[in-house]
C-alpha cells in the first residue's frame, strides 16, 4: 500500500513538473513576442539579433518537455484524465514552439524595414492594436491552462474572432495604399507579414484555449462553433 502511495504521488509530481515547465516556456514566448512588437516600433538592431537567436531555445524547450511526456507515457501508462493532461501539454508546447516562430519572423520584418530606411511604416497604430490583443489572448490561455479556467479559455476562443477582423481590416487598407502609391509596395507587403504573423498568434492561443476544455471536459471543441463552446463550458 505504502509503495502504490509513493508511485501515485511521484506521479502526480512528475505531471506538476510538466506543467511547471509548460508556463516557463509560455512566459518565455510571451517575451519573444513582446520583443518582436518592440523591436518593430525601435528598430533596435541588438534586440532584433537576440530575438532570432533565442528562437533556439523555445526549440530545445519543446524537445525536452516532449521526452518527458513520452517517458511518463511509457512509465505510468496514464489513465483517462491524466493521458488528457499529458496530451493537451503536447499539443500545447507544439503551439507554443510556432508561436515563437511567429515572433521571430515579426523580428525578421522589422529588421528589412529598417535596414531599407522604410521609416514611415502604415497602419502601425492598428498593427499594435492587434498585437496586444493576440498578447492578451495567449497570456489568458496560459493562465486558463494553470488554473483549469474554462470560462477564460472561452473568452479567448471568442477574442480570435476579433484578431481574424482586425487582420482583415488592416489587409484592406494595405491594399488600398500599395494601389494609391506603389511605391510603398515593399513596405506594405511587409507589414502585411507582420500583421499575419501576429493573426497566427491568435490562432494557435486559440487552440491553446481549445486543448484546456479538452483535457478538463474530455470533448474536442477544435471544429465547432464558439457558441457551442460557450454552451459546453457553461454545462
Amino acid at each position: 500500500m505504502a509503495s502504490s502511495e509513493h508511485i501515485s504521488k511521484q506521479f502526480d509530481a512528475d505531471l506538476e513538473a510538466v506543467r511547471t515547465r509548460v508556463l516557463h516556456m509560455g512566459g518565455f514566448v510571451e517575451e519573444q513576442i513582446e520583443k518582436a512588437i518592440e523591436a518593430l516600433t525601435s528598430g533596435n538592431e541588438s534586440l532584433i539579433e537576440n530575438i532570432v537567436a533565442d528562437d533556439h531555445r523555445v526549440n530545445a524547450m519543446e524537445v525536452s518537455i516532449d521526452e518527458i511526456c513520452s517517458q511518463i507515457i511509457a512509465r505510468r501508462q496514464p489513465a483517462a484524465g491524466d493521458l488528457r493532461m499529458i496530451m493537451t501539454v503536447i499539443k500545447t508546447i507544439t503551439d507554443l514552439e510556432r508561436i515563437g516562430d511567429e515572433a521571430e519572423k515579426i523580428a525578421r520584418m522589422a529588421k528589412l524595414i529598417y535596414a531599407a530606411d522604410r521609416m514611415h511604416m502604415p497602419r502601425f497604430v492598428e498593427i499594435r492594436h492587434v498585437a496586444n490583443i493576440a498578447m492578451e489572448m495567449l497570456h489568458k490561455s496560459l493562465d486558463a491552462f494553470a488554473r483549469l479556467d474554462l470560462t477564460a479559455a472561452a473568452r479567448v476562443v471568442r477574442q480570435d474572432e476579433q484578431v481574424d477582423e482586425e487582420f482583415r481590416s488592416i489587409m484592406r487598407q494595405l491594399i488600398t495604399f500599395m494601389m494609391e502609391d506603389p511605391r510603398k509596395i515593399s513596405t506594405a507587403l511587409e507589414i502585411l507579414f507582420v500583421a499575419k504573423a501576429i493573426e497566427r498568434i491568435g490562432d494557435h492561443a486559440k487552440n491553446m484555449a481549445e486543448y484546456v476544455i479538452y483535457m478538463v471536459k474530455g470533448k474536442d471543441v477544435r471544429h465547432v462553433t464558439v457558441e457551442e463552446i460557450e454552451r459546453e463550458v457553461r454545462e
